[in-house]
């Protein structure tokens, strides 16, 4: 297994994001351009609890991933996370930096007292599915989506 610095992302490592984004199995590889990016991010920290991070080894990022640990009024006031925007370089796939990254966020979430952590992954990506189930997330309910400008 790679040995990596998992982190908070700052805007410095939005180049490295991007790329990580650019894949043609992620928006058919289209992505932000670095500027908009850095507005995103901004909005992004502006909300307590959602935090985008990163894997990286040698000054480069191999991984990113996005955490909202959300507060709750249910589950007797137990906050929850959620994880999304997994990506990894291609060329490190499967060699444990989703891994890493997937416990980094489990840490984070247990230390928030998090009565859980869930992800959603579109229904085509079956070997994403094959690697979070390796990992011991199960799957559990459904997930359902809209399109807001739908009519």
């Amino acid at each position: 297994m790679l040995e990596l610095a998992l982190r908070e992302a700052t805007e410095a490592d939005l180049p490295g994001i991007l790329g990580v984004y650019a894949q043609p199995e992620l928006d058919d590889g289209r992505v932000l351009d670095l500027e908009r990016a850095r507005a995103q991010f901004r909005r992004i920290n502006e909300h307590p609890g959602y935090r985008v991070y990163v894997a990286e080894r040698d000054g480069q990022v191999l991984g990113t991933f996005a955490l909202l640990i959300m507060q709750n009024i249910s589950h007797l006031g137990a906050p929850a996370g959620v994880v999304d925007q997994v990506g990894v370089l291609p060329q490190f796939q499967g060699q444990g930096v989703g891994r890493q990254m997937m416990e980094h966020a489990r840490r984070l979430c247990e230390q928030a007292g998090c009565y859980k952590l869930t992800l959603s992954s579109n229904l085509k990506r079956e070997a994403a599915h094959r690697f979070y189930e390796a990992i011991g997330f199960e799957k559990h309910g459904y997930s359902f989506k809209i399109d807001p400008a739908q009519r």
